[in-house]
């Protein structure tokens, strides 16, 4: 076999070294794309999951509220609780800092401003629970700095953004921002004392007293980590404080790996749907495999046939086109490791760790390189190639020695009936109706292969009945006869002409339609969920949390003013009622008799019984929670029964009065009436608010006015555009146009795949032609004996490329859409928890069809130019 390899299938690459470099870049680049995805994603969570511990330490269990704080006093009662070991209570909160003063800042600029993560904390308990967290005083600092008021440590992350020495030299004063100014002030001045070694995203630790003191937080925890006892049961203990009489409702008890747990399952699915439309790569570049080996095995049948006569098996030929196919598979997977390998660590470079759906924004990971993914990814490379060639190899195999080195060809073979592939559709049907497995749409990506797979295997069965009916119409026109009679004889070998072209382009087809479905979903979404013109929101929206809230009675104030119509205040908090999911978003905002007017639902709202609270939640959480319009939900009443008992609230039984669209927030929402909000919660501030000006008036001026509410006498920054009250305006039409651009770059790779796919598609067409052609040069030259032109010729070789293109392109039109459906009405729902209407552009898929016609017409009557001419009419007498 190694001699054959050096002498046999080594010439042949060297005299056609570009055929062979297109079937390994095809490959090498389905690899590199699905490679790469991998490490960006893993190198990702292991930098999260790294920083998760740092900040949190290695606690047994860990204690939160499902909205708003815990109370002081559980940390005191679980302190003394005789199966808990330690017991260490924690305080965080998002701010916005900028350096106090800075002097490196040229006048006029704009001071930088960093979402800083502020943990409040037990100086004398870290050395325990979170080492990474110690603080680290500077030599200019007093010994117990970390016991000061308005006294911080910054990691390295944050000494960074801000621009400040590591070693302290220069002293430094933050202002931390969590709010608008306004007379109850919501920035503060605190000085950094030294360092932490935590890594991970900016943050900054201070001692959780001081940290209260300083906020006005005083009785309020975050969480409180436990360790427990030696041979403490955990499910023991959390039922038993559970039952404890006196013991907080939305109390919540959490393993300290559900955060990685959390972020890991939320990224997962769209981890998984961008490996598989890179293997989409991947797919079609077997079929270029299949294509050059074809075409190889079909210029050197002659020799495959000298081979069979001094002695090779048919079993030898066909492991020596399969080890050509496997090296081919091997080269390009080896390149596609090290493509691979250097995409991702230029992506976490530039981009970091975020692959584009918002899951590690901000991470910036280092790169972890895996071995047994690299296998993997290289093992599929081969794998993809093997699949490619074992159809050449079977011809090689089966190829009869006398007929070939005659020129005569193989005999034509009675083409295989379509029971094969109506059950491969059916099987594919079934497959697209099964729930998600672990979250992952795997059944619905097994039935698109079926599908596939199962259209291809009929194109013989389809060729046959279609040339059926078209025998009659071509009836005593020699130059239509000749090619669709041979197409009837031999409509195995033009179903595998045109596989290539129906795979690709129903690839091409599905992508065109599922981006183009759910771009004109999210569009008319934007309308629904943007009704008003101007928007205006805090700054400090970046931080998150209590930051991004806007004064109490800000939204009646900006109502009174005379350029302003109307005003519609909007509240998102977050609220955490399993630990072992992501937080879903509470929005609050008024929907009055007609939620339909504000929220996007799936159906008709339900009305609401007497006694209830009407709420109205995403599609993500009918799917995460298990929920359906018409039933009650205990949990969510728990998360608020707490401020019940307190008499902030009443209590309230919610009552699912509809399903409503959402395309921002996969983990899920619930939204409500902002009045049963405020009667729940007394809470009165609003995050964003939704403005109507007046006809006529003057948007700057308006803008000032606001400004003016926000902190009397604020002057407006001219460098930034923003006031000093720290408030940002943007238009309806601007969140839109940036949307759709986020939307567009996410999709990016989708277009590039689609072009990779049809490039790839129209070279197999190009090598299969090339190769049939090749294999006909008597049948030309016998043609030509009997009086047909040179054009004659070409003229029937470019109506077999447009009959076969043709029949490819409607047939990949139908598996594309049929794909397509997959896609949009199962794929997503099941991967992203939401759903849109199919949307066919009819005129961008006519376009895309005529092109790939175009091409393998042209295709046909170029590589006949090669075959048909003097060289063809001399073959004839090879057999004189």
């Amino acid at each position: 076999m190694l001699a054959l390899l050096r002498t046999f299938s080594w010439q042949e690459l060297r005299h056609h070294p570009w055929r062979s470099a297109a079937a390994v870049a095809a490959v090498m680049l389905g690899v590199a794309l699905a490679f790469a995805v991998q490490v960006i994603n893993s190198s990702a969570l292991d930098e999260f999951s790294q920083a998760v511990r740092a900040v949190n330490g290695q606690p047994d269990l860990e204690l939160r509220a499902m909205q708003g704080p815990l109370p002081e006093a559980l940390y005191g009662h679980l302190a003394n609780h005789a199966q808990v070991l330690r017991a260490s209570p924690w305080l965080e909160l998002s701010t916005l800092a900028q350096v106090a003063a800075p002097t490196t800042t040229s006048p006029g600029a704009a001071p930088v401003r960093v979402v800083l993560r502020v943990v409040g904390a037990d100086a004398l308990l870290l050395p325990a629970v979170a080492p990474a967290l110690m603080p680290r005083a500077f030599a200019s600092s007093e010994r117990l700095a970390m016991l000061a008021p308005a006294t911080v440590f910054l990691n390295a992350a944050a000494l960074q953004a801000l621009g400040l020495a590591s070693d302290g030299s220069g002293a430094a004063t933050l202002l931390l921002h969590t709010g608008l100014q306004s007379s109850t002030s919501t920035s503060h001045m605190v000085r950094v004392a030294g360092t932490v070694a935590a890594g991970g995203a900016p943050l900054a630790v201070m001692d959780i007293g001081a940290a209260q003191d300083l906020w006005g937080k005083a009785g309020q925890l975050s969480r409180i980590d436990l360790q427990l006892q030696p041979g403490t049961d955990r499910a023991v203990f959390r039922q038993a404080l559970q039952s404890l009489p006196g013991w907080p409702a939305n109390a919540m008890l959490a393993e300290p790996g559900d955060a990685v747990q959390r972020i890991g399952n939320l990224s997962r699915a769209y981890r998984v749907n961008l490996t598989v439309l890179a293997l989409v790569a991947l797919f079609t570049g077997a079929f270029l495999v299949f294509s050059v080996l074809a075409l190889s095995v079909a210029q050197r049948a002659p020799q495959f046939a000298l081979l069979a006569v001094l002695g090779a098996t048919p079993r030898q030929r066909l492991a020596l086109v399969l080890t050509e196919s496997a090296l081919l598979g091997l080269v390009g997977s080896a390149a596609g490791i090290a493509l691979g390998t250097a995409l991702a660590a230029t992506a976490l470079q530039l981009l970091g760790g975020d692959l584009g759906g918002g899951y590690f924004a901000g991470v910036q990971p280092a790169l972890q390189w895996s071995a047994p993914a690299a296998l993997l990814y290289c093992a599929l490379g081969v794998a993809a190639a093997l699949v490619g060639g074992w159809w050449p190899a079977q011809s090689a195999r089966h190829l009869p020695p006398a007929q070939t080195l005659k020129g005569l060809g193989a005999a034509a073979g009675r083409g295989p009936g379509a029971t094969v592939g109506i059950i491969l559709i059916a099987a594919g049907a079934l497959l697209a109706s099964a729930p998600p497995i672990f979250g992952i749409a795997l059944a619905a990506y097994f039935a698109i292969g079926l599908l596939l797979v199962g259209g291809i295997a009929l194109l013989p069965w389809g060729m046959a009945w279609l040339l059926q009916r078209l025998h009659p119409l071509v009836a005593g026109r020699l130059l239509l006869v000749l090619p669709l009679e041979r197409a009837r004889r031999m409509r195995g070998t033009a179903a595998i002409a045109v596989g290539g072209v129906v795979a690709s382009l129903s690839l091409a087809v599905a992508l065109t339609v599922m981006v183009a479905s759910f771009r004109g979903s999210v569009t008319e979404w934007l309308d629904t969920v943007l009704p008003s013109p101007l928007y205006v929101r805090s700054a400090l929206s970046a931080a998150g949390g209590e930051a991004a809230l806007l004064p109490p009675g800000f939204d009646e104030a900006v109502a009174q003013l005379p350029a302003v119509a109307r005003v519609q205040p909007l509240r998102a908090s977050p609220l955490q009622l399993d630990a072992k999911r992501p937080a879903l978003t509470l929005l609050s905002r008024p929907l009055a008799s007609d939620p339909a007017r504000a929220l996007p639902l799936v159906g008709a709202a339900l009305p609401v019984p007497a006694g209830r609270t009407g709420i109205y939640i995403s599609e993500a959480v009918v799917d995460l929670y298990g929920l359906q319009p018409g039933m009650d939900w205990p949990a969510l009443s728990k998360s608020f029964s707490p401020l019940a008992q307190e008499g902030q609230a009443q209590p309230a039984i919610f009552f699912i009065a509809g399903v409503w669209r959402d395309y921002v927030r996969q983990s899920g929402a619930v939204a409500m009436d902002r009045a049963d909000y405020l009667r729940l919660t007394g809470d009165t501030r609003a995050s964003d608010l939704a403005l109507w000006p007046r006809d006529g008036a003057d948007l700057a001026q308006l803008q000032q006015a606001i400004r003016a509410l926000a902190e009397p006498g604020a002057a407006t920054d001219t460098a930034t555009g923003a006031g000093a009250a720290g408030l940002e305006f943007v238009s309806s039409g601007a969140i839109r146009e940036r949307s759709l651009r986020i939307f567009d770059r996410s999709f990016a790779v989708t277009y590039w795949l689609q072009a990779v796919a049809i490039g790839i598609g129209l070279f197999g067409v190009a090598a299969s032609f090339s190769a049939q052609v090749l294999a006909r040069r008597k049948e030309f030259g016998l043609l030509a004996h009997l009086g047909l032109t040179r054009r004659q010729i070409l003229a029937v070789v470019a109506g077999e490329g447009a009959a076969w293109t043709g029949v490819g392109a409607a047939v990949g039109v139908l598996l594309g859409l049929a794909v397509a459906w997959v896609l949009v009405h199962v794929v997503n729902p099941q991967s992203f928890h939401w759903t849109m209407e199919l949307r066919v552009p009819a005129a961008r898929l006519l376009a895309l069809c005529a092109a790939v016609v175009a091409s393998g017409t042209l295709t046909a009557w170029l590589a006949g130019r090669a075959a048909a001419g003097q060289d063809a009419v001399l073959a004839v007498k090879e057999d004189w």
